[in-house]
């Protein structure tokens, strides 16, 4: 795994920290390959991830150096937006710890997340228009399905930065805790998932990714596959069982 990228594996989840801090975290071509690498990881072994920056930063954006020398051949291969969109189709859920900065393609990065959790020093946005280009990997879709058109509008067009106070009352955050306890909380909310039946949260996470008009289809599908299961049967029944002592 890349020296940019650090991995703390458990049984309940996988911490990974984003660790380039002479950089402010900012996501290069190195540090992209090795979000493959961890996306191939948990595709193979599902678990879910938290994601979170070294340093007090979680990533200031995409590296500016090796943005200024892509062309439309660049554009178009979709560097970042390829692996963010790996990130956000995990079959398990991801969870992000933003501690100051995500800005830019640091920002899209957290979007991909299922889950974020904040910390005051946070400030969130996309300034990408002042550098002569667009946020083209992921913010101009997933920005409006998290805090609705009018706010995403403004953000992106206007290149204003969210503090965390504006980033909560928005939704983009659920929560604002000191670092230290964002990331206890994190870990907390991961223990909790994996004590739930994973095909269920699986299920359930493909059913939120789909488009709307693919519901109520999804959903019926889903659980029709999941009323078949014998872990619905046992978890069920432990249930019951439960209910009368």
């Amino acid at each position: 795994m890349s020296q940019s990228l650090r991995l703390d594996a458990r049984d309940t989840h996988v911490r990974a920290t984003l660790d380039r801090p002479e950089k402010r975290n900012a996501i290069d071509r190195e540090l992209v390959d090795a979000l493959h690498d961890l996306c191939a990881d948990l595709e193979r072994e599902p678990r879910t991830l938290v994601l979170t920056g070294a340093g007090g930063t979680f990533a200031a954006g995409a590296d500016i150096a090796q943005l200024r020398e892509r062309r439309a051949s660049d554009a178009l291969a979709g560097i970042n937006t390829r692996c963010f969109e790996r990130i956000r189709n995990l079959p398990m859920p991801v969870i992000a710890v933003i501690d100051g900065y995500a800005l830019g393609g640091g920002a899209e990065l957290a979007y991909a997340a299922d889950i974020r959790i904040g910390t005051p020093a946070l400030k969130i946005g996309n300034p990408e228009t002042g550098l002569g280009i667009i946020a083209a990997a992921g913010a101009t879709w997933r920005l409006r399905e998290i805090v609705g058109e009018p706010l995403a509008a403004e953000l992106l067009l206007t290149g204003r930065v969210l503090d965390a106070d504006e980033a909560l009352a928005a939704g983009l955050v659920t929560r604002v805790l000191e670092p230290d306890d964002a990331l206890v909380e994190a870990e907390r909310i991961a223990t909790r998932i994996a004590a739930l039946d994973p095909a269920a949260t699986q299920a359930t996470k493909r059913a939120l990714l789909a488009p709307r008009d693919a519901h109520p289809a999804i959903d019926l599908e889903e659980q029709a596959v999941l009323f078949e299961s014998p872990e619905k049967e046992r978890r069920m029944t432990a249930f019951l069982e439960r209910k009368r002592k």
